[in-house]
């Protein structure tokens, strides 16, 4: 996956690029990385007349670049996945968080990612913009212990989703006793 509205978002609001989102997938034809790292100057003409898109040209330039990076850790590693995921041992991270204000904006983990991309010429992925595409690539479960998501997340990745000193009464769950 190409993090280009990771990068667009950055001082913005995710609602702002979530709403932006299907004129982005246009404008960057449907996010193919092969086609975007070789978008022209008449290409970047284009992107900055899209009234549809964020028009900042220091973006646009590093959605372009990207692509080209993406290509080049895509040719090293077999595919931008498997670099991206040995960051995690291939498994997501699964934070047991309680409350909102817990969710991190950034950890040491998308420090070190942030910091490995950028020697390998990456724009625009900084810390907080590395954690939001481990979220959103499903690489950390950030969702509260209370939310039914927390669960289903973790039986689609392998883990129960249950902390061990942490039942269902500690969740604020009744159990269904009924046979």
């Amino acid at each position: 996956m190409l993090p280009i509205l990771e990068g667009m978002q950055a001082g913005l609001s995710w609602r702002t690029i979530l709403y932006k989102r299907e004129n982005f997938r246009k404008a960057f034809h449907n996010f193919d990385p092969e086609k975007i790292a070789r978008y022209t100057v008449r290409d970047v003409r284009r992107l900055l007349a899209d009234a549809g898109i964020i028009r900042n040209r220091q973006k646009i330039m590093a959605a372009i670049n990207n692509a080209q990076r993406f290509l080049e850790v895509r040719k090293e590693f077999g595919s931008f996945d498997r670099y991206i995921w040995r960051f995690v041992g291939g498994k997501p991270v699964v934070n047991h968080l309680r409350s909102f204000p817990e969710i991190p904006a950034r950890t040491p983990l998308s420090n070190r990612i942030s910091e490995d991309l950028k020697a390998r010429g990456f724009k625009f992925v900084g810390s907080t913009i590395v954690y939001s595409h481990m979220q959103a690539a499903g690489m950390v479960n950030d969702h509260l212990v209370t939310c039914f998501r927390f669960r289903q997340v973790g039986k689609a990745c392998g883990h129960t989703g249950v902390l061990p000193d942490v039942g269902d009464a500690a969740l604020g769950r009744r159990r269904d006793v009924r046979k």
